[in-house]
């Protein structure tokens, strides 16, 4: 099968360091709006910020180096003609590092039953205020086009867990026929705003091995500047998704950047790593954030218990991990109990904060070559609860 995109990737992705013991490798990906270290992880900008945190502590504070933002929100509400007259959301949102947007995909799977499925594409009633709106391959790609996202991802159907094999099959099929369109469309398109954009398909495919394998032989073949594995991290045994992430990676280009979406736990970012995958997004930090739970090197924090009402030390008692946020857990507490707005803000930088130490961390001991044994011993400190 021909491949769509040239040789010469609109992103450049260049491996430096892999691990001996596992599939972890550690590289540099490069777009307009800057380079990426990886592996790396991506805060989600719902509408375009982070929820609970100014765009300048996302990057001075926390220190991402890309945000994820969601076309289904925007597009709903400001709309894409007020974000794109702004120049594309860089300029919308004052975000001078890479963004990547969703197709939207998930967002109206999400709806339930306010949608429909159907092989041109998904009809829909938004959210908000009921209208009802269509959502094409094609119309995904000039939605991406006009957010000015540096990577747009293709238009799929995420199966729900549990489904029949069916069900996964005859949707894989549907997501691979929505992806020729996607790259067509997009091949026939520019960036309105000026710059270069890439499109990185998905991988679909549910639980079922034999389905994984022919979706990831089916993207790979299309040469795409980078890949995604969709349709995982929705409600199966943890034990499942990292079974079919090993099995895409194993199928899909080792030379391209591998994103697991809407993964997941510090844990599961770990453990992912190992398969081989570079790029993770998920709301896990953020919204357990604004409900009181922090991550930390030694495990999980509930920082509502009252047992933390009179801790004085630091959220992270290793040290100053994140210079800026050395508040004391009775403090938080307090903030919590009271129902401060602070509170969220407080825990949203936190736990990017840590996220953001998790994944350099991660790529400093694949350099070092002992992220093998390194991964082993912080898994297990990190899913305790403190």
């Amino acid at each position: 099968m021909p491949q769509l995109f040239s040789t010469s990737a609109i992103l450049q992705f260049d491996i430096s360091h892999r691990d001996a013991a596992t599939s972890a490798r550690a590289g540099l990906l490069t777009t307009e709006h800057g380079t990426i270290t990886s592996p790396f992880f991506m805060p989600v900008g719902t509408a375009g910020t982070v929820k609970a945190l100014h765009i300048k502590d996302l990057r001075d504070v926390v220190k991402a180096q890309i945000m994820l933002s969601n076309t289904y929100h925007l597009y709903l509400r400001p709309g894409v003609d007020i974000v794109s007259g702004a120049g594309g959301l860089h300029k919308f949102n004052g975000w001078d590092r890479p963004i990547l947007t969703d197709s939207g995909g998930y967002q109206i799977y999400s709806l339930g039953d306010i949608r429909k499925f159907t092989d041109d594409g998904v009809i829909f009633q938004s959210h908000i205020d009921g209208s009802k709106h269509i959502f094409t391959p094609e119309k995904a790609v000039d939605v991406q086009r006009h957010l000015g996202a540096d990577i747009m991802m293709a238009f799929d159907e995420c199966t729900p867990y549990p489904c029949d094999e069916a069900y996964a099959k005859k949707s894989l099929h549907r997501t691979h026929y929505w992806l020729t369109r996607c790259l067509a469309h997009f091949a026939q398109t520019e960036c309105p705003h000026g710059y270069s954009q890439a499109l990185f398909p998905i991988v679909q495919g549910s639980v079922f091995p034999a389905l994984r394998a022919e979706s990831a032989k089916f993207i790979a073949d299309k040469g795409a500047p980078g890949n995604a594995i969709g349709g995982l991290s929705v409600g199966e045994p943890a034990n499942m998704m990292y079974d079919m992430t090993g099995l895409v990676c194993s199928i899909l280009p080792d030379d391209k950047p591998r994103y697991l979406m809407g993964v997941g736990t510090p844990a599961n970012i770990l453990e992912s790593i190992a398969l081989g995958v570079d790029m993770f997004d998920c709301v896990i930090p953020t919204r357990n954030g604004r409900n009181g739970m922090l991550f930390t090197r030694n495990g999980i924090i509930n920082i509502k218990n009252e047992k933390w009402k009179d801790d004085y030390s630091p959220l992270e008692v290793e040290g100053e991990v994140y210079s800026d946020l050395q508040y004391s857990k009775a403090f938080l507490r307090h903030l919590f109990i009271s129902k401060e707005i602070l509170s969220s803000m407080i825990a949203t930088m936190h736990n990017l904060g840590f996220y953001m130490w998790l994944v350099k961390e991660a790529r400093e001991q694949i350099i070092k070559g002992t992220f093998g044994a390194w991964k082993e011993v912080m898994v297990k400190k990190l899913m305790q609860r403190l």
